[in-house]
């Protein structure tokens, strides 16, 4: 089998969420043997992982340019699988027209339609409702998740969105959340710090992520001044890739709100932090910070937004509050009562176990991709309404795209 990736960015674990989970996917594609491409429209990323170490073949790709038909033809992929559905829109016609046999999955990392809709109710200064989601985003998402074969999605959360608002049929999208293998939660427990040994809250994640920047602001202006005057010498050091200058000015030395910009080791400083805060106020998906967190024995207050989907039915390694008074309180007591620390700590071990372990997720997923590939043209006449998109995709994204490529010539 061979397997063509189309991404926008390179796989960069160490600043995103997003690139561990592509890190996942491509560790279970090689897992079964399969050849994996990885083509990109970006430039080559210092952060990148170094795919030549899992045997992953490394493309730059160009869009509207007729170079990716004959590297589309040449290669011949089983399987295509586009990052987001913005390169779904770019790249597919020209996948179809070549490559009409070729299964396409789309990676969604999390619901962009949600997202928006989340910020924009946020910026209204309003609660989100339903009615939010039928934005612009959405039209192009969803039609994108209908062209495909099968759309990852990896919030249970967006599953029923797109089940029950959306009406999106069940045999087009599969439930894949991140992955934590038991023998790394071993591994992890032996380097954790006790409580005594712990010191600060800590918040990360790439401030690129707009949910992420936000948090950061609100950090700033509502929350630790709340924590501050509860526990005057509390610090708070926020870490994240890709940090602006905007960023750095909220900088505050006298009140230990420091930024540092990248960390060398995530895993690092999350072991070092007695508490993570992630006061999220919109976004989508899994969170991959709360994630790192539970694996270093580090605690967290977040919002019911940011522990969406997250922990099944299962506590909450922390505490859950969307109240800034409260989250302030909260982070305080999880801060200085070690039985209560040591006890979320535990919760965090358990939602790692029960909710992100491998051996319940990779195999369903090789599954059903052998499923509709055995199945193929059934499968397909099955979503009429998939191919009567992919149908109109091809009349206006094609035109449209080999407009550009001519001008592009022209100009050039």
């Amino acid at each position: 089998m061979k397997v063509l990736i189309i991404a926008s960015v390179w796989p960069e674990p160490s600043s995103s969420a997003a690139g561990r989970r592509m890190m996942d996917l491509i560790n279970l594609f090689k897992q079964q043997q399969w050849e994996v491409t990885f083509a990109c429209t970006a430039v080559d990323s210092e952060y990148c992982f170094p795919l030549h170490t899992q045997s992953v073949t490394k493309v730059r790709v160009v869009v509207n340019d007729s170079t990716f038909d004959t590297f589309i033809e040449t290669l011949s992929p089983d399987i295509v699988l586009y990052d987001r559905f913005m390169l779904e829109e770019q790249f597919s016609w020209r996948v179809e027209k070549f490559c009409p046999d070729a299964i396409s999955i789309l990676e969604t990392s999390d619901l962009h339609c949600l997202r928006q809709a989340r910020q924009a109710a946020l910026k209204d200064k309003r609660c989100f409702v339903e009615s939010d989601l039928f934005n612009e985003v959405a039209y192009r998402e969803i039609a994108s998740i209908q062209r495909c074969d099968l759309t990852l999605i990896i919030s249970s959360y967006e599953i029923k969105l797109l089940e029950g608002i959306f009406r999106v049929d069940e045999s087009l999208i599969h439930y894949f959340p991140f992955l934590v293998r038991p023998q790394e939660i071993s591994e992890n427990k032996k380097l954790w710090p006790r409580y005594e040994n712990r010191t600060g809250f800590v918040s990360i994640g790439n401030f690129k992520h707009e949910p992420n920047w936000d948090s950061v602001q609100y950090l700033k202006q509502t929350i630790w001044p709340l924590i501050k005057k509860r526990m005057p010498g509390a610090s708070l050091s926020i870490y994240g890739a890709y940090p602006q200058a905007k960023a750095f000015q909220l900088n505050n030395e006298a009140q230990k709100f420091y930024i540092k910009g990248r960390a060398d080791s995530a895993q690092e400083v999350m072991l070092q932090a007695r508490v993570c805060l992630s006061p999220l106020r919109f976004g989508a998906g899994l969170k991959g910070k709360l994630l790192e967190a539970m694996e270093n024995g580090t605690p967290s207050i977040t919002t019911k937004l940011g522990a969406e989907a997250m922990h099944g039915s299962l506590p909450w390694g922390g505490f859950i509050s969307d109240k800034p008074e409260e989250i302030a309180a909260l982070a305080v007591d999880l801060y200085s009562n070690k039985q209560q620390w040591q006890e979320s700590q535990q919760k965090g071990l358990d939602i790692l176990h029960q909710c992100y372990n491998p051996d319940e997720h990779e195999a369903e997923l090789i599954k059903r991709i052998e499923q509709i590939q055995n199945n193929l043209g059934e499968h397909r006449r099955r979503n009429f309404q998939g191919g009567m998109l992919r149908h109109h995709l091809l009349k206006s994204t094609k035109y449209m795209s080999l407009w550009i490529e001519e001008k592009n010539k022209k100009n050039g």
